[in-house]
């Protein structure tokens, strides 16, 4: 049993406990471990839906709703960098991480409530209209769920500093 526990240290011990640019544990990355895997795998689903939907809608009726379509777009590219830093070792990633899903939070609140408030500007829906209605109302759950989950795992230094 002792020996298994040294086994697993030494997993996860590295030298001076940096990678080579200081970047936090070599070769380790906690955001993707656990349920940090099925928040990328949904981040990853969003990415694909919101590009192929966005892409689709400017290549086919851009001019019926012009800023709907580009606000899916820009939500799919959201999506996209959450979905690539959260899989990323590093506290660069995982600086990328948070503004990706603080932005991601930012406008689902901000399109939500531009839809519901004012839904001419919104003929067609987005990723983020009302909240996320369409999509049973994740794009609201998963930046929460996301800045539980980097809170959680935050590097070791921003850790002690918060």
């Amino acid at each position: 049993m002792e020996e298994a526990h040294n086994v697993k240290d030494q997993r996860t011990a590295s030298p001076a406990g940096q990678g080579p640019a200081g970047d936090g544990p070599a070769a380790s990355n906690s955001r993707n471990t656990g349920p940090g895997r099925l928040l990328i795998a949904v981040y990853a689903v969003f990415a694909i839906s919101a590009s192929a939907r966005a892409g689709y809608q400017i290549l086919t009726k851009f001019p019926e709703a012009p800023l709907a379509y580009l606000l899916s777009a820009f939500a799919a590219l959201v999506y996209v960098v959450a979905t690539v830093s959260l899989a990323k070792a590093g506290s660069t990633w995982f600086k990328v991480s948070v503004a990706a899903v603080l932005v991601e939070l930012v406008g689902v609140l901000v399109v939500g409530a531009l839809s519901v408030f004012d839904p001419v500007a919104f003929p067609h829906e987005t990723v983020w209209s009302l909240f996320g209605r369409g999509y049973a109302f994740v794009p609201l759950v998963l930046p929460i769920l996301g800045l539980v989950w980097l809170y959680r795992r935050r590097p070791g230094g921003l850790a002690s500093a918060a």
